[in-house]
Formats: structure tokens, C-alpha cells, sequence
């Protein structure tokens, strides 16, 4: 009565309010992902949802051990490391066997010598061999799958994606030690029994399928059994008899399928075929086109009949597409303002002088005859010129020496004098130019 009365602990009342698994299982819509352990969890039936979600990570399984992460390996010897199947091709393997059978088949002196002085270059692998190996044969390795992790033991167990129920390899059937066309011990259990409820949909020879061709039933070595079948002699699992056959669609209902590669590469053949096609189909067009135009003449009474009555144009004005489309504007200009070509280079005739300034030279060109280019018209209004402006021409090492009012003045006076009838024959003012060079030189 005492400890009736007493009130529960904590601990005690959270153990009563625990779920069982068994509970656990019949709540969730996943029982199988239940472990013995989610009912201690705060929420178990979150906790199984998540479980249950398609490519969820689980916790992994070594979080329970008091063993360290793979520290229980001490009695599984370590398989020694493999080279991959495409390296195993280019034959080194056989080429290093050989080299070391021929270093244990010498003596002592031939190794002592061989430490001394080594040779190199034995392993000699064809190069072509080993660029193939690893740019056309090389294979990727086998990776772990989205939430995998390796645990002590995983590389012994059986690889259940690469297997297929009702299939048996030929490993299986030697170690059994099957003969050719004899069943597996478990189908005389399968006839008995009924067939595996995991695999409803599967089909095994024997049970719910036909025997293959040349077995025999019976229960003497190599027999398949006794079918199973009830009191009327009627198969009890399926077509073991291979009486009925499936119901299929005739051939003339079934669709065709095409299976050609949608994604394949062409040919070079195939486009250079195409290329001569359409080669020719542009020439056909060329031709046609030609004798067109030589038939436009004739065609011209012809197209008085089809105007339009009300006599507008079916194109717009300005439409047309030109023939050829000049993008260079000057171009178009300099033809418009002359028919003639342009003039590539214009050869000046040589005239001698006098030698003038500290770099002067005897040699200099006539320019009057140069076609001056003409300057576009800018945006704005350009002033005209006036007709009494003077041009003065100055030489360059005039300018190093140092020019003076005066020098311009007398430059400018012999250009007037130039433009005025009569003007022509100037006199020489070679020396007034010297005399003006002696003086700079003095100062």
C-alpha cells in the first residue's frame, strides 16, 4: 500500500509512457525501418517518417559500439592491392614477372654488380600501349552509392544489385554441383510448399513454369519432381505445363518501333554528299535565273495584263532590295563628284635650292601641282574664304633658327608680289635669307 500510494519518478513514468516496438510498428507506414531502439526517442514517430524517406542518410551503424571505427580487423589478412584491368593489358605485369625471375636466376656476383651499376630502362612499354591504356580503356573505379559508408566485414558481403532472383551463375551451379539440366535441390521443397511469398511474379521452372527442353520429371537423379497439381490434374501455382500461352496483341496492331540512334554522328560521306547537293541545287538555281531574264523581254507583253486594276503598286515604294550595298560613304562620294578612279599616288617633280638653317638641304619638291584633298563639310557654318588672303610658306629649320617680324613680313611680300600680274619673275632673295642667318648667328 505504501508504495502504491508513493508517486512515480520521473525516469519510471517516462518508461510506462513508453511505446513498444511492437506498437511503433503499427503506427508507422514503414514498419520495417523501426529499430528496437526508436521507441527511447522524444518523438518515435518523426523520427521514423524521416527514417522512411526515399534517400534519407541513416545514422551510421557504429554509433552503438564501444569498439573504435574499424579497429576490429585484426584477424582478416589484407588482400594485396590489384592494378586495374585496363593497365593489366598493356602487359607489364608479365614484363616485371620476367624481369624479377631473371634478378633471382643470377648470382651473386651479377647482383652485386647490378646494385653497383644498375641498368635502366628493362620495363620498355611501347608508348602507343600505354597512351591507349589511359585515354581509350581507362574505366572509372567503383564509388559508394548516395549515403553508403564502410563498415568492418562490407567487402565480403554478396552484391545484391548485381544478382537476380531465379537466376543462378554458373559459380552457384558448380558449387552445388549441379550437372547440366537438373534442378536446384530446393525445387522439390518449392512443389511441396508453394512457391517463395516474396516473389510472387517470379517464374521457376518446375513450379509455375515449363521445364526446359530435354528434362524429364521424376525423382531419380537429374529429375525435376512432380508437378503440382490438384485432384483434376490442374496446375496449382501456374502454366507449368505450358499449355496457355500468353495473351499477346497481333503484329499488325502493334505500333513499330524505331530504334535508331536519335543521337548518332553523320558521316563525313554523308555531308559531303549534302554539300554536292545543295551545290548543285544553287547552280539549277543560277541557270534558271539566267534564262529568266533572257525570257524577261518577251514576258514584258505579258505583264501589261496582270497591273492591278486599281492602279496600286502591290509593293511599297522604296522596298526593293539593291543589288549591292555600299557601307563606305566617301566612297560613294568621290565616284558621284568624279567618273574617274581614284588617283593612288601622285609622283612631285624635284626642284634645287639653296642650302638654308643648320639642317637645310639642297633637294626639295614643287607642291603647286599636288590636288589638295578637300575637307568634308562639318556640321555648322563655314566661313567662305576671301580672295585677298595670303598663304606663306615657312621652312622647317627656319622655325629651329628663329623667326622674326621682319623675315615674315619680306615672306609675305614676295607672295604678294606673286599673285600680281607681272609678278612671276621675283628677284632672288637668297641673299637677304643669308644675311638674316648670319645675323640669328651672331646674336
Amino acid at each position: 500500500d505504501k508504495d502504491s500510494d508513493q508517486p512515480l519518478s520521473k525516469k519510471k513514468l517516462k518508461k510506462v509512457q513508453r511505446l513498444t516496438v511492437a506498437e511503433l510498428k503499427q503506427l508507422v507506414k514503414k514498419p520495417e525501418t523501426v529499430e528496437w531502439w526508436d521507441v527511447t526517442a522524444n518523438d518515435p514517430k518523426l523520427l521514423v517518417s524521416l527514417k522512411s524517406y526515399r534517400n534519407s542518410v541513416p545514422v551510421p551503424a557504429h554509433w552503438s559500439q564501444k569498439r573504435k571505427y574499424l579497429q576490429g580487423k585484426r584477424g582478416i589478412e589484407k588482400p594485396p592491392w590489384e592494378l586495374p584491368d585496363f593497365i593489366k593489358d598493356t602487359g607489364i605485369m608479365e614484363m616485371r614477372d620476367a624481369v624479377k625471375e631473371k634478378e633471382n636466376a643470377a648470382g651473386l656476383k651479377g647482383k652485386m654488380r647490378e646494385r653497383v651499376a644498375p641498368k635502366m630502362g628493362k620495363l620498355d612499354i611501347d608508348y602507343q600501349k600505354l597512351h591507349d591504356a589511359f585515354f581509350r580503356f581507362q574505366s572509372r573505379p567503383k564509388y559508394t552509392m548516395h549515403g553508403e559508408l564502410y563498415y568492418e566485414g562490407k567487402e565480403f558481403e554478396t552484391k545484391l544489385k548485381e544478382q537476380k532472383p531465379g537466376q543462378l551463375s554458373e559459380e552457384l551451379k558448380e558449387a552445388l554441383n549441379m550437372p547440366p539440366l537438373a534442378p536446384p535441390p530446393w525445387l522439390i521443397n518449392m512443389q511441396r510448399y508453394g512457391p517463395p511469398p516474396s516473389y510472387p511474379n517470379l517464374k521457376v521452372p518446375g513450379l509455375n513454369a515449363p521445364i526446359p527442353e530435354g528434362a524429364q520429371w521424376g525423382y531419380h537423379p537429374g529429375g525435376w519432381g512432380r508437378p503440382p497439381v490438384d485432384e483434376f490434374n490442374r496446375p496449382l501455382y501456374g502454366d507449368v505445363f505450358g499449355v496457355t500461352m500468353a495473351d499477346s496483341a497481333p503484329p499488325e496492331i502493334v505500333e513499330p518501333v524505331d530504334k535508331k540512334l536519335w543521337g548518332e554522328l553523320e558521316s563525313d560521306e554523308e555531308f559531303e554528299e549534302e554539300e554536292e547537293e545543295e551545290e548543285e541545287e544553287e547552280e539549277e538555281e543560277e541557270e534558271e535565273e539566267t534564262t529568266a531574264a533572257d525570257g524577261g523581254a518577251s514576258s514584258a507583253d505579258l505583264a501589261d495584263g496582270l497591273v492591278t486594276p486599281s492602279g496600286m503598286a502591290s509593293i511599297a515604294s522604296g522596298l526593293e532590295t539593291p543589288d549591292h550595298i555600299e557601307l563606305r560613304k566617301d566612297r560613294i562620294k568621290d565616284e558621284e563628284d568624279s567618273g574617274q578612279p581614284k588617283q593612288l599616288y601622285q609622283v612631285l617633280p624635284e626642284v634645287q635650292k639653296n642650302i638654308t638653317g643648320f639642317m637645310g638641304s639642297e633637294h626639295g619638291y614643287d607642291l603647286s601641282t599636288v590636288n589638295k584633298p578637300v575637307m568634308a563639310q562639318t556640321s555648322g557654318r563655314i566661313p567662305k574664304r576671301k580672295a585677298d588672303n595670303v598663304d606663306v610658306a615657312i621652312d622647317p629649320s627656319e622655325l629651329e633658327s628663329g623667326l622674326d617680324e621682319s623675315t615674315l613680313r619680306a615672306k609675305y611680300d614676295e607672295q604678294v608680289r606673286s599673285k600680281l600680274p607681272g609678278g612671276g619673275a621675283s628677284e632672288d632673295l637668297s641673299d637677304m635669307y643669308a644675311e638674316h642667318a648670319n645675323r640669328q648667328n651672331k646674336k
